[in-house]
């Protein structure tokens, strides 16, 4: 397993990470249809995580509503010294107004239930699962800084955010003294590129760690998915297509064709392509890869240790590739000679 370094910070996390939205499940139809993972489950992936060299476990307190913190911290069980836990909070959880959103009053509460579910005394990277219009950016960084400063939390992070929100932040901490983020969680994909024209920029300049969430682009990249055929049936998207991004049918089906050329060369799965792909993207340190099931696990893991050469990233780029919008068409034509890729 290889290891990167997580942005500004010192952590060396394994550039596969997993996913732990299959443990639980509860009532919420999104993660019922992810996998509903119980502890036997659970237990049994984190032990095939860790003899590949998996390292960073991410989790969030609105998987399952807590169940799949729960689940992780006991599948872990002695072995919690051996990895770095990540998990997120805002989300609502529970009926009170204040339990949603970045406010200091949330975070804090937030992080102590997190705690004990896990069953941990710290956090190793702790992450705003969305920027929260109504809190004053100030306190969520500063809520944060406390968490760390308590030794509750070890690094911060967050995911979802808007380039001019994560800039903001970055300079309330740096002007202020507090803790920054060291990573973005995103969507980031082969057939999910939006975040290449702002954010990813941002990453370069700013030393930010990007860690993408559903890189198989929300079940569209399992293989499974092709022209003129039926969707299969044992598929999420059934149930939560119109839950996440929208993608046109269309370009899922040119992307995999694609794929289905390299991995005709490669020998290579479609899923370990497009894994592969997003490893030699720029600022790309850990891809969170998710499984039902071991035999789901295992293929993931085959998604590293080698690599895609220049003219199949190049192919994979083409296919790919989508109308940036205004102003970065406008860089990219009138003022390439200045603003070269990504910036």
């Amino acid at each position: 397993m290889e290891y990167r370094q997580l942005g500004r910070s010192g952590l060396q996390v394994s550039v596969l990470s997993f996913g732990t939205g299959t443990f639980g499940g509860g009532e919420n139809e999104i993660f019922r249809a992810f996998g509903g993972n119980d502890l036997a489950e659970a237990t049994r992936v984190v032990d095939v995580c860790l003899e590949a060299g998996i390292n960073l476990f991410d989790t969030a307190d609105g998987y399952s509503q807590g169940q799949s913190e729960t689940l992780l911290g006991q599948a872990l069980g002695n072995r919690r010294g051996q990895v770095l836990i990540a998990t997120k909070a805002y989300f609502r959880m529970g009926p009170n107004p204040n339990q949603i959103g970045g406010s200091r009053h949330h975070l804090i509460n937030a992080c102590e239930a997190s705690l004990r579910r896990l069953g941990t005394d710290y956090i190793d990277l702790y992450q705003v699962h969305c920027f929260d219009a109504l809190t004053p950016l100030e306190e969520t960084i500063s809520a944060l800084d406390q968490l760390v400063r308590s030794g509750k939390v070890r690094y911060i992070g967050c995911s979802n955010y808007l380039g001019w929100q994560l800039m903001k932040a970055l300079s309330i901490s740096e002007r202020n003294g507090l803790s920054r983020y060291v990573s973005h969680q995103a969507f980031y994909s082969l057939v999910g590129r939006d975040y290449e024209w702002e954010l990813l920029s941002l990453a370069i300049d700013q030393n930010i760690a990007t860690i993408p969430w559903s890189p198989l682009g929300w079940g569209r990249l399992t293989g499974k998915i092709r022209r003129n055929q039926p969707l299969p049936e044992v598929s999420r998207l059934h149930k939560t297509r119109e839950m996440g991004p929208p993608i046109p049918d269309e370009r899922v089906y040119d992307i995999v064709e694609a794929i289905d050329e390299i991995a005709n060369q490669t020998g290579k799965t479609v899923p370990q392509i497009a894994l592969n792909w997003l490893l030699q993207r720029p600022t790309v340190a850990s891809v969170i890869v998710g499984a039902r099931n071991e035999e789901q696990l295992r293929l993931n893991l085959g998604s590293a240790g080698w690599n895609l050469t220049p003219e199949q990233m190049a192919t994979l780029d083409q296919a790919s590739e989508v109308s940036p919008s205004y102003p970065f068409w406008f860089h990219r034509r009138g003022g390439a000679e200045r603003n070269p890729w990504p910036f």
